[in-house]
C-alpha cells in the first residue's frame, strides 16, 4: 500500500510539474492519469494489486461522485441559468432518457447475453457524462456562453439525476433473477431514495446554517469557510448511509438544499471542495487505468468494442438531435453538443456498485462493457475536445448570425470548470 502511495504522489506531481504545458493541447489531464494507471498497473509494471486495493477503489470513486454532486447541486441557481435553461432542459428532459433507451437497445442487440434488466442498468451506468474529459469546450472563451453552459450544466446535473434511475434499475435487475424479492426491492428503493432525501436535506440545512448564522456574525474564519461545503457533503454521505439511504442522493440534495438555503451568502466557498474533487478525480482516473481498465481490456471483445463505440456515437447522439428540434440549431451546432457527452467518474462509480452488489448473473460483462467504453472516451473525447472546439469556433465566425443559438450573447454563469 505504501508503494501504491508513493505511485500516486509521483503520477500526481508529474501531471503538475507540465499542467499549464499541456493546456489547449490533445492531451488532457483525464488521459495522463488513465495512461498513467495503465503504466503502473498489474498488466504493465505491476505497482497496483487489484485484490489489495478493492476495496479502497470503492472508497476513493465514492468520495468523488460525493464532492462533485455536492458540488454541482450547490451552484444550480435557477434565477441566474434561466437566460439559457431551455437549452439543457432538453438534454436532460429529452436526450437523457432518450439515451437511456437508445443504450438499452443497443446492449440488448449487441450483447446478447444480458438480460433486459441488466441491459437497462449498464444504459443507464453509461448515461451520465463528464465536462472534465473535454475541458477545452467548457472554458473556451471562443464558443457562445449558451453552447459550452448547456454542455457544463448537463454534466453538472445529470449525474445526480441518473442515481435514483440506477437504483431503481439495479433493484429490478436483482428482483429479476431472484437475488431479493420484487417487495424487498420496492422496499430498499423507497429507502435508499427517501433516506438519501432526508439525511441530504439535514446535511444541508447545517451546512448552510454556518455559513449564513455563524459565518453572519463573524465566528467562523475565512479559511473554515471553505471547508464548510466539504464537511457537508461528507455529513451528506455519511448520515444517508448510516439509515440505509442512498449517500449520493443525500450528496446531491444536500448540495441543493445547502446553495438554495445560503443564497450566495457568505462568499464564494466553492474553492476547496472544487478542488478537492479535482485531486480525488485525477486518483480515480488512475486507479481506474491501473486496476478497473487495464483487466477490462484482457476481456475486450468485438462487440463490446462495437457497444462502446456506439455508447459514445449513435447513443448519444441521435437523442441529442431529437431533442434540439425546434430550436434552430444548425447542424454542426447539433452534431458538437451530440459529440461531447463523455463518459467519465459517474459511470465508474455506478459500475463499482454493481460490482458492490454481486448478484446479476452477467456482472462481469457489464463491468468490462462499463469500463471500455469509459476509457474509450477519455481518449477519444480529450484528443478531439481542442481541435474540434477550434474547428467549430472557425465556423461561427463566419456563419453564426445575430439572435441564434449558435451567437449566444447571455451572461456567463459560473459553473463547474468554468474559467473565472
Amino acid at each position: 500500500m505504501h508503494w501504491q502511495l508513493v505511485t500516486l504522489a509521483v503520477v500526481l506531481l508529474g501531471f503538475a510539474a507540465i499542467s499549464r504545458r499541456i493546456d489547449g493541447t490533445p492531451i488532457t489531464a483525464p488521459i495522463v492519469f488513465t495512461a498513467a494507471g495503465l503504466v503502473v498497473g498489474a498488466d504493465a509494471l505491476d505497482l497496483f494489486d487489484p485484490e489489495a486495493t478493492g476495496e479502497s477503489v470503492k472508497l476513493l470513486a465514492e468520495a468523488t461522485l460525493t464532492v462533485v454532486l455536492f458540488a454541482d447541486a450547490s451552484r444550480i441557481d435557477l434565477h441566474a441559468l434561466r437566460s439559457f435553461l431551455g437549452v439543457p432542459a432538453r438534454l436532460l428532459g429529452i436526450g437523457l432518457p432518450l439515451t437511456i433507451l437508445a443504450g438499452f437497445v443497443a446492449a440488448v442487440a449487441v450483447l446478447g447475453d444480458l438480460a433486459w434488466p441488466e441491459a437497462l442498468v449498464l444504459a443507464i451506468i453509461l448515461a451520465p457524462t463528464d465536462a472534465a474529459l473535454g475541458q477545452a469546450v467548457v472554458t473556451s472563451p471562443r464558443l457562445p456562453v449558451r453552447v459550452r453552459q448547456s454542455l457544463n450544466v448537463e454534466a453538472g446535473l445529470n449525474d445526480g439525476i441518473c442515481v435514483p434511475l440506477f437504483l431503481v434499475a439495479i433493484a429490478v435487475a436483482l428482483a429479476e433473477e431472484g437475488a431479493i424479492g420484487n417487495g424487498h426491492a420496492a422496499q430498499l428503493v423507497a429507502e435508499k431514495i427517501g433516506y438519501g432525501v432526508l439525511g441530504g436535506a439535514v446535511a444541508g440545512i447545517a451546512a448552510a446554517a454556518v455559513v449564513v448564522y455563524a459565518g453572519g456574525k463573524r465566528f467562523v474564519d475565512e479559511t473554515w469557510l471553505q471547508v464548510v461545503p466539504v464537511a457537508g457533503a461528507l455529513l451528506a454521505f455519511g448520515l444517508a448511509e448510516g439509515i440505509r439511504g442512498s449517500g449520493f442522493i443525500a450528496a446531491f440534495v444536500g448540495g441543493a438544499v445547502f446553495g438554495g438555503v445560503r443564497r450566495h451568502r457568505g462568499g464564494d466557498v466553492s474553492h476547496l471542495i472544487e478542488q478537492t474533487g479535482a485531486v480525488l478525480a485525477a486518483v480515480t482516473f488512475v486507479v481506474f487505468g491501473a486496476v478497473l481498465l487495464g483487466p477490462a481490456l484482457g476481456d475486450l471483445t468485438w462487440q463490446i468494442g462495437l457497444y462502446a463505440v456506439l455508447s459514445l456515437t449513435i447513443v448519444r447522439m441521435l437523442p441529442v438531435a431529437i431533442s434540439m428540434l425546434g430550436t434552430g440549431a444548425r447542424p454542426p451546432t447539433v452534431a458538437f453538443l451530440g459529440w461531447f457527452g463523455p463518459r467519465g467518474a459517474a459511470s465508474i462509480v455506478f459500475a463499482l456498485l454493481v460490482l458492490e452488489e454481486h448478484g446479476l448473473e452477467h456482472e462481469q460483462l457489464i463491468l468490462v462493457t462499463a469500463f471500455v467504453t469509459v476509457g474509450l472516451s477519455v481518449f477519444a473525447h480529450g484528443v478531439t475536445a481542442a481541435a474540434l472546439t477550434t474547428r467549430y469556433a472557425d465556423w461561427l465566425a463566419t456563419r453564426a448570425a445575430e439572435g441564434d443559438l449558435e451567437s449566444g450573447g447571455e451572461t456567463e454563469v459560473r459553473w463547474r470548470l468554468q474559467s473565472e
